[in-house]
């Protein structure tokens, strides 16, 4: 089974909010997770754009999970480094 780490849309429209989560990668973008690493809101203001659990993250990694384009850079902003 392979993982990834990615982002689960939520909110309305032109409002959108995600959750970091961990999938499947044969799930749907809106699909079951395995785990919730964390939220990413774009449109708030950039101190209070994201909330990591480091913890949960580094973990997932640890274990092999993939994440995105988009969750690698929310991972550099916060200091979690791949590997």
């Amino acid at each position: 089974m392979s993982v990834k780490i990615r982002l689960k849309k939520f909110g309305a429209k032109k409002r959108p909010y995600y959750r970091i989560v961990v999938l499947d990668t044969r799930q749907a973008r809106d699909g079951k997770t395995i785990d919730e690493l964390g939220i990413y809101h774009p449109i708030e203001k950039e101190g209070a754009q994201y909330r990591v659990d480091e913890e949960k993250a580094r973990a997932w990694l640890a274990k092999g999970a993939l994440p995105s384009d988009t969750v690698r850079n929310i991972f550099n902003k916060q200091n979690i480094r791949l590997g």
